[in-house]
């Protein structure tokens, strides 16, 4: 299964990439899809690009939604359950 997953971006970096936090996690992505963006805005990211801006609210409620099911995340971004339950705290 593919999911595109919320992440804020934290740092433009050179070469149109950019540092994200997802669940607590930093990752590098490439925004070379959503140029618009920039630091502070929420992303939906898959196979590292940034596909679409979102709005906050958005971002929020669909990280709430993935916090509630860990198993459908954890192996895609290499994190456990418990850290996922540690970023919703």
């Amino acid at each position: 299964m593919c999911l595109a997953i919320p992440a804020k971006i934290t740092q433009i970096e050179d070469g149109r990439l950019a540092t994200v936090d997802i669940l607590g996690v930093t990752r590098s992505i490439s925004v070379d899809l959503t140029p618009q963006a920039g630091a502070g805005d929420y992303v939906l990211v898959h196979a590292g690009f940034a596909i679409e801006v979102v709005d906050e609210q958005f971002a929020l409620e669909t990280i709430d939604l993935i916090r509630q099911f860990p198993d459908l995340v954890g192996e895609d971004l290499g994190v456990s359950e418990e850290q996922i339950a540690v970023a919703g705290a």
